[in-house]
């Protein structure tokens, strides 16, 4: 299983980015999946998921209405969409995925699988 993320930059406040998540050897749908980022100094932070069990999406409460997380089967991608971006989610953004139940989601340890990360920042 390998994970491949894309899509991160340097974008005003204001402004959205998609990151992509390309995933080799599985189907998004038999895992579950989530983005997590980490600010330097910080925590890692998880911040959306969708279930393996029912389908349903999980969002952080700093970036619900802002974020979206979304899967494609069919090109075994799983994405970010972005917007309303502020300074504060200035961090590099890892997707990650288990192919069990993860509880909570945003057990970070709890992910057998990880990309490399993608940096994104938000200028003021």
């Amino acid at each position: 299983v390998q994970l491949v993320e894309s899509g991160g930059g340097l974008v005003q406040a204001g402004g959205s980015l998609r990151l992509s998540c390309a995933a080799s050897e599985f189907t998004p749908d038999d895992y579950t999946i989530a983005w997590f980022r980490q600010a330097p100094g910080k925590e890692r932070e998880g911040v959306a998921c969708i279930s393996r069990d029912d389908g349903n999406t999980y969002y952080a409460d700093s970036v619900k209405g802002r974020f979206t997380i979304s899967s494609d089967n069919t090109k075994n991608t799983i994405y970010l969409q972005m917007n309303g971006l502020k300074p504060e989610d200035t961090a590099v953004y890892y997707c990650a995925a288990d192919p069990d139940p993860v509880s909570p989601w945003v057990s970070w340890s709890s992910y057998d699988y990880w990309g490399q990360g993608t940096q994104v920042t938000v200028s003021s």
